[in-house]
């Protein structure tokens, strides 16, 4: 994490599979399995046709965000953050890619 970054490492990897190829149209969810993802309320990101529509939309590019570890910043003005609150369990990363 950079400095006065933003976000975990599920929402890194997520943020860094979106900025390496945005023609991929797959799906990507990447989460922590006891609900915290670094220090935020998310437990993880996804990437799907949504969050890069939002970011399009908004004129967002990822790289910037990546680079300064703000990949909460990113998902939150896109829509891409999971949120599940404490699960009671911490079993493993979970990361699922689809496409």
């Amino acid at each position: 994490m950079a400095p006065g970054g933003r976000g975990g490492r599920c929402q890194e990897l997520a943020l860094g599979a979106y900025a390496a190829d945005d023609a991929w149209r797959g799906c990507l969810l990447a989460a922590g399995t006891d609900g915290e993802d670094g220090p935020t309320d998310a437990a993880g990101a996804f990437c799907d046709e949504s969050v890069r529509q939002a970011a399009r939309a908004k004129g967002l590019d990822p790289l910037p965000y990546l680079l300064s570890s703000r990949s909460y910043d990113f998902f939150a003005q896109t829509g891409g953050l999971l949120k599940t609150g404490p699960t009671g369990t911490n079993v493993m990363d979970l990361v699922v890619a689809l496409g």
